[in-house]
Formats: C-alpha cells, sequence, structure tokens
C-alpha cells in the first residue's frame, strides 16, 4: 500500500542484486527481528519534521544511498550522535552486516530503509534533509546501461527537492565516466554548485573519511577516487 497521495509503483531505481551468499544464521535474525524496528515505513504519511522518526532527540537528519556494508553509516552516526541518519541499502548482505555491527555500537540515531531510494524519496518533504550522500553507486559502464545510474535528472530534482538551502550533496566514485557523468549532470541542474575550487578539493577524501572496502579495493587496482560536493542553492 502507497503512502497517502502517492501511487503504487514498481522499482526505478534498483537493477542489481537483493541477495549475494547465503546469510549465516546470525544474520538472517537479524533482518527478521531488528530490521522491522529501525524500517522506515512509507505507506504513512511522512512526518511533519523526521526529527520525530528518532529514538532520541536529534537536530537534523541525514541520507546516506546505498551504503554498503555500512562502514560510512556507522562512522558518521558515532560522529554525529545528536544527528539522524536514514540508511539505504537494498541488498540484504550489506544490511545484514550494518545490523551485525550495530549489535556492540546501538545507533539509536539511524533509521533504515531496504527499498528503492526514489521511493523514499518521493516520501521524504521538502526541504527536510541536512545532507544526501551516495557513494561508489552501481557504475553501469556499459554505454547501454547509463540510463540506470542513480544520478540522472529526475533523481537529481528528488535530491534538490528533499535537501535544505545551503545543503550539501557528496558523490564519490572511482569510475572516472560516471565522476564526468555526475558533473555534468549536476552543472546543468540549477539546483546545485559544484564547491571545488582546485583539483585537490575533489582528490582529497572528506573529513574524517573512513574509507571501505570497495574502495581500497579500487585503489589497489588502480582506479583513484574522485570526491565531488554539491551545495543546493
Amino acid at each position: 500500500m502507497a503512502a497517502e497521495g502517492q501511487p503504487e509503483r514498481s522499482r526505478e531505481a534498483f537493477f542489481g542484486r537483493l541477495k549475494g551468499p547465503r546469510l549465516r544464521p546470525g544474520q538472517a535474525a537479524l533482518i527478521e527481528e531488528v530490521l522491522p524496528r529501525l524500517r522506515l515505513d512509507i505507506t504513512e504519511p511522512a512526518p511533519r519534521s523526521l526529527t520525530e522518526l528518532f529514538e532520541i532527540a536529534v537536530d537534523s537528519v541525514r541520507l546516506e544511498i546505498g551504503f554498503g556494508g555500512g562502514e560510512h553509516l556507522l562512522h558518521e552516526s558515532g560522529r554525529y550522535p545528536g544527528t539522524g541518519f536514514i540508511g539505504v541499502e537494498p541488498f540484504v548482505n550489506g544490511m545484514a552486516k550494518f545490523l551485525s555491527a550495530i549489535q556492540d555500537a546501538p545507533r539509536p540515531n539511524v533509521s533504515l530503509y531496504d527499498d528503492d531510494a526514489t521511493r523514499l524519496l518521493d516520501w521524504l518533504p521538502h526541504g527536510s534533509l541536512s545532507g544526501v550522500d551516495l557513494f561508489y553507486p552501481d557504475p553501469w559502464p556499459k554505454r547501454r546501461h547509463f540510463k540506470r545510474r542513480f544520478v540522472n535528472e529526475r533523481n537529481l530534482d528528488r535530491i534538490a527537492r528533499v535537501l535544505k538551502p545551503g545543503a550539501l550533496f557528496r558523490f564519490a566514485s572511482d569510475i572516472d565516466t560516471y565522476v564526468d557523468w555526475t558533473l555534468g549532470h549536476c552543472r546543468d541542474h540549477a539546483g546545485f554548485e559544484w564547491t571545488a575550487c582546485r583539483a585537490a578539493d575533489w582528490h582529497r577524501p572528506y573529513e574524517a573519511w573512513p574509507g571501505t572496502r570497495y574502495e581500497a579495493k579500487a585503489i589497489r587496482e588502480g582506479r583513484p577516487p574522485a570526491y565531488l560536493t554539491f551545495r543546493r542553492n
């Protein structure tokens, strides 16, 4: 059932695998027992303020789309306990890894969503987020698959709608064609301004960046990452 005023629709922006290797019993139990307590229910109308979504008082809310194994989400939510974080990851194994991590390091300032991020973006209130992160999305490197890339005009419209003025949209990738693609799309979008003043601004990792296993593999294989930051106009 869709949220009030929103028609039901099929997945729009997730074309990859939903499952990988079979989960261990403990991981499967986390998906069955813990995830439902943290999962956002977008069949209900969004709250007037997203701060109401969290167990504790938070003063702002950020979104990470496709958090993978959750290294950055775990790091940032621990670094900023007074900020609410919404993490999106449809890949079951990645979600299970993050849920395992927060058993030892609870994150009452985190809510989760395990489906197509565009559904969540359409549900979120206008100007409700203080930041959106999109790190190492599936690059879909073949030209015929470019239309599957998450960065496109429609999704940038969605991100711009939910960001507060002055809030940041951050994008990281080790695929140079996707970096160029994102720069081009954000340059052409009236809602965003690239903040870089010099090459070092996009070669240097973000402040306190924890890195990810995927990123480490990319660097070993000779694919240097780029770290792009855009400000919502």
